[in-house]
């Protein structure tokens, strides 16, 4: 069967599905980047979270019935999603619905993606979609799901997965998969150790996104059953979609650009080098993710603050940011600052100089400090005269440094309790 993917038919399709997005994950490998926040929560490119951009995709693809589940630490999630995303018109039918593990179904809380699902049964069924979208809440990409749910129809799929390439190398930390000549999935493996390539390729693997779209009633039938069988993890990846193969219409879809046919933008920062990098890459002259595209349009919620500020323009004093990003209400003063991200009201005071980092909103940078290849976290008082990021031996002492040499500084680290526990 055949449909015509016109405006209309996918609008239709976008309007009667479901995204529920997973974002009560800790995301342990960004250390104690998420030691008071779940990873969606973490910000990323000067004044989004990562949540931003599954939400933003949603929005854009004109899919406006949302849910995110939430569990790990998700106070500062949750007061970010209430503030920024609570614009959507109810008497349209439209919503971005907390779902916090609330013990629905037993007393536990949720076990796997797919126990997080099926804890929340009762509420799809309320909304009763045609659709359910199952996305990740922790990564950086842009992408219509319009196609996607499209090609899910014609193809009469029970089940379709985005998955894009990945080097070989990195597959062990994605569910693996194989396909045949019609993007029929044929094999699936969570996380293996040793990742099979895609066929014609050696240094290539094909790995699943976190994206999925269920018919509704199947999805019903296959948590259900999986929540009735003894030893499972209740997870998607190793449990649901393996044991779906060769008895059901399992498809990939290819996340490509539509323009070039390459592979599209899509970053995991699920780790302190790649969330370095991540948002590092985004001060070059023309990068791979376009925050400037008034098309797709990134949406958040940001603060009311200032524009940032540069003062002094003594020689050995100037106020100055070179190949970098500076967010509303910095004060760079009488300081250097190069081929860095700063987020919202950082300041810099004084012959200070900053290269190569990521510097969190709220941070305080005292005078004469040298910071290099750095995170630094949210509300860091950086005293007057610190050094950071040359030598590795003395920053690990007090920090905590990546396998890449990238310095993770958060306010605990420097003996400044944020958060108040006792």
């Amino acid at each position: 069967m055949q449909f015509n993917r016109q405006s209309r038919f996918v609008s239709r399709l976008t309007s009667n599905t479901l995204a529920l997005i997973l974002a009560g994950g800790r995301g342990s490998r960004l250390k104690q980047l998420t030691m008071w926040r779940a990873k969606p929560a973490v910000p990323f490119a000067g004044k989004f979270r990562i949540i931003d951009f599954p939400l933003s995709n949603c929005i854009n693809s004109g899919i406006r019935r949302i849910g995110v589940l939430t569990q790990y630490k998700a106070h500062s999630l949750i007061r970010h999603i209430r503030q920024g995303w609570g614009s959507l018109r109810g008497d349209f039918g439209e919503f971005v619905e907390l779902l916090p593990a609330q013990q629905r179904i037993e007393a536990a809380w949720y076990a796997g993606t797919a126990d997080a699902v099926y804890q929340n049964l009762d509420i799809i069924r309320r909304h009763n979609p045609d659709y359910v979208l199952i996305l990740a809440g922790d990564h950086i990409y842009k992408m219509d799901y319009g196609p996607m749910l499209a090609l899910h129809v014609e193809r009469e799929a029970d089940i379709t997965v985005g998955c894009i390439e990945v080097p070989l190398a990195e597959a062990s930390a994605f569910g693996v998969m194989g396909i045949d000549d019609d993007s029929q999935i044929v094999s699936f493996e969570e996380k293996p150790d040793n990742p099979t390539p895609k066929p014609g390729s050696e240094d290539v693997s094909l790995v699943s996104m976190g994206i999925y779209i269920f018919n509704t009633e199947f999805l019903f039938e296959q948590l259900i059953k999986d929540a009735d069988t003894p030893g499972s993890s209740r997870d998607f990846g190793k449990d649901i979609i393996p044991g779906l193969l060769n008895k059901y219409r399992v498809f990939a879809y290819p996340f490509a650009d539509s323009s070039t046919g390459g592979q599209s933008y899509w970053r995991d920062v699920g780790t302190v080098d790649s969330y370095w990098k991540a948002n590092l890459e985004l001060i070059s002259v023309t990068p791979e993710l376009n925050l400037y595209d008034q098309d797709w349009p990134i949406w958040t919620y940001q603060r009311q603050v200032p524009p940032a500020k540069f003062v002094f323009d003594d020689d050995d004093r100037r106020g100055m940011a070179v190949d970098s990003i500076t967010s509303g209400g910095c004060i760079i003063s009488g300081a250097t600052v190069r081929r860095s991200l700063l987020f919202s009201n950082v300041v810099v005071e004084s012959w200070s100089n900053i290269e190569d980092s990521v510097i969190l909103p709220d941070v305080n940078i005292g005078e004469n400090c040298r910071i290099r290849k750095a995170v630094i976290d949210k509300k860091c008082e950086i005293p007057a005269g610190m050094v950071i990021g040359e030598n590795r031996e003395e920053d690990e002492k007090r920090f905590y440094v990546s396998e890449e040499g990238v310095v993770l500084v958060i306010p605990e680290m420097l003996g400044q309790q944020v958060h108040h526990v006792r």
